[in-house]
């Protein structure tokens, strides 16, 4: 398997079109930008109180960023589907796309209660900090989820009045916005799907997959490409490759993400590393590594992984870590994301894109899965 060059060495000329997939992210944080200006701008015109503590975090939460995949996949899914000329509309779905994230992220770290993302306080914990600072009445920490839970829904709306717009200006518009419509109720079926297994208990590699594809896969990449496709006018054989791809895409992400949770550095992560383990969140990780112990009759790693409503102390994480290295979990994971990192390479073939298109699709997947980009044949 040779390996892959970065699709920023093709200049944007051969690409066929005005930009490349890196171009195409760089220039959605402008737009992005000029977007939360206006909103912050619309704010404070309703209430400034309203705009300094909430609109504000919403704003500096997403400019602060993160990896724009869901751009890139979007910019992949508009050049696959014949996309050409103006790529305004597509950079605005990118915008969209990362006020999503925001709302999405805001509310995964209520519901989860974590303290750090993207290499700061999240949001409900600095908001629970103004309350402290500010020497208001009540529980801060009430304050701080209740606040949060406002600004993850006015990303929200930002994310639906800027798609609204690009709706209503695209000939294919009632194919976006099906498309839109349907990611965001997908996204809500994950995070009930996550919330309602981790209160029933649930161990299951088949329940774990449900929620890692609802929950992250298909509006990480499967959605963004649909996306971008959809503005472009592709037709339903090119989508119909363009789902798969970004299905086995979006799982290879989620799969990372759960060894990264669990082996990861917070210092490249920006978040917590372990929380999922002390919990004993589902993810596919852990379901695996339960059947592989019950399977080998590790009673240490079964007690350890099996679901609890007693959270593990410290101690015990490293136990947990070990439980997964031992039962062949982490390899067996490994093996996974490479996998579906392949078949998503093959689906994305069967769009017919230029060939540059395809090592820049093929550059994000190895982005996004952490494959080394050797272990993922080149496109060509």
């Amino acid at each position: 398997m040779r390996e892959l060059r970065s699709a920023t060495e093709e200049p944007a000329e051969r690409a066929g079109g005005p930009l490349t997939a890196d171009a195409a992210t760089r220039a959605v944080v402008r737009i992005l930008g000029e977007v939360l200006d206006a909103r912050m701008s619309e704010a404070y015109d309703v209430d400034a109180v309203f705009a300094r503590e909430v609109a504000g975090r919403v704003s500096a939460f997403a400019r602060r960023g993160g990896k724009r995949l869901r751009t890139a996949f979007a910019w992949c899914g508009w050049r696959a589907g014949g996309g050409s000329g103006d790529p305004v509309p597509l950079l605005r779905t990118g915008a969209a796309l990362e006020l999503v994230q925001t709302c999405a992220l805001v509310h995964d770290d209520v519901m989860d209660g974590s303290h750090l993302r993207r290499g700061a306080p999240a949001v409900h914990v600095d908001l629970a900090r103004l309350h402290r600072a500010e020497g208001m009445a009540g529980s801060a920490e009430t304050f701080g989820h209740s606040a949060a839970v406002l600004a993850g829904d006015l990303a929200l709306a930002w994310a639906d009045d800027l798609m609204t717009d690009i709706v209503l200006d695209s000939p294919h518009g009632p194919r976006v916005y099906r498309e839109w419509r349907a990611m965001r109720g997908e996204m809500v079926a994950g995070q009930y799907r996550d919330l309602q297994a981790q209160a029933a208990g649930a161990s299951g590699v088949d329940e774990a997959l449900t929620i890692a594809t609802l929950k992250s896969a298909l509006y990480t990449v499967e959605r963004p490409l649909a996306l971008g496709a959809s503005l472009a006018g592709a037709d339903e054989p090119v989508m119909t490759a363009l789902r798969a791809a970004g299905r086995c895409t979006g799982l290879a992400f989620q799969l990372r993400d759960d060894l990264l949770g669990a082996f990861g550095d917070p210092a490249q992560t920006g978040k917590p590393v372990g929380d999922d383990l002390r919990a004993r969140k589902l993810t596919y990780l852990l379901a695996v590594a339960l059947e592989l112990g019950r399977a080998s009759g590790d009673e240490e790693a079964v007690a350890l992984l099996s679901p609890g409503s007693a959270t593990l102390p410290d101690r015990a994480v490293e136990g947990v870590r070990a439980a997964l290295e031992r039962t062949g979990a982490r390899d067996e994971v490994e093996a996974k994301i490479a996998e579906l990192a392949d078949s998503a390479l093959r689906h994305f073939d069967e769009t017919g894109a230029p060939s540059a298109v395809r090592r820049e699709f093929a550059a994000l997947v190895a982005r996004a899965s952490g494959i080394t980009t050797g272990c993922v044949r080149e496109a060509v």
